[in-house]
């Protein structure tokens, strides 16, 4: 990772929009609109609308019926969390970190900042220090949490069967300014096989639900395969399937469990 920008990385992927796929489009652009001041979907102004624009994402999925239909009664037991607060609490906690978390909103600024900076042949230095990061952020563990994102989009992107090499290659053929380092680092993230319960055992404590809500800006969620990912990760990370739910409601996306 000594050579790995990972800041930079995750605003690549978030820029190009190359693991945000159907719906998981739309979330993108909802959850960058809701840290910008604008609503639920990417049409609430801000910059989600211009990221809308750019990823062809359109509104927010419907989160009535459909597949909350696939997981039936199979329900999370997950102990760890409680759905209590609503979508305002939940927001706040997801956009705002926790005990574990910078923060997905400042994290996801800071990375598409830094992208954006390094681009046009200007020779943007990384971020080296706090002073460019919000001011809760330190640089490292910034980078760890950037570095756990950028996983868990592309572990989420796995969810419905291994990225075969052509898939993998229209992936980094997209990623902009990167250098061979990162193109080699997210082209081994892709071979690798989806192993979630390593993944999860990386995971803070307090960061379980901004690694969810990225997992979801990578799927299309119209499998049950990508469905019952979601389901799993919730189980290993204690997300109950009311916060599950909550999520899925704010960003406009189909929720996994009935109500």
């Amino acid at each position: 990772m000594a050579n790995i920008d990972a800041i930079k990385l995750l605003g690549s992927i978030l820029n190009s929009g190359v693991l945000s796929r159907g719906s998981g489009s739309n979330i993108l652009g909802s959850v960058i609109g809701s840290m910008m001041g604008g609503g639920q979907s990417s049409s609430g102004g801000g910059l989600g609308d211009i990221l809308g624009s750019v990823l062809g994402g359109g509104g927010a999925q419907q989160g009535a019926g459909g597949l909350g239909d696939l997981l039936g009664g199979n329900r999370a037991q997950g102990s760890g969390q409680s759905g209590a607060g609503g979508l305002t609490d939940l927001l706040g906690g997801l956009l705002g970190g926790g005990a574990g978390g910078a923060g997905l909103g400042g994290l996801i600024g800071a990375a598409m900042s830094q992208f954006g900076g390094q681009q046009g042949g200007q020779a943007a230095a990384h971020f080296t220090s706090s002073d460019h990061l919000p001011q809760e952020m330190d640089y490292q563990q910034a980078t760890d949490q950037a570095t756990l994102l950028i996983r868990a989009m592309i572990n989420a992107a796995k969810a419905d069967g291994n990225v075969d090499s052509e898939e993998q290659q229209k992936i980094i053929g997209k990623l902009g300014e990167v250098t061979q380092d990162e193109v080699e680092f997210v082209r081994n993230e892709l071979a690798q096989p989806l192993d979630l319960e390593g993944f999860v055992r990386a995971i803070p404590q307090g960061m379980e639900q901004q690694i969810y809500t990225m997992s979801l800006m990578a799927i299309d969620l119209d499998t049950q395969a990508e469905a019952q990912y979601l389901h799993r990760l919730a189980q290993a990370t204690q997300i109950t399937p009311q916060v599950s739910n909550l999520i899925h409601q704010k960003f406009g996306a189909q929720p996994i469990y009935k109500t």
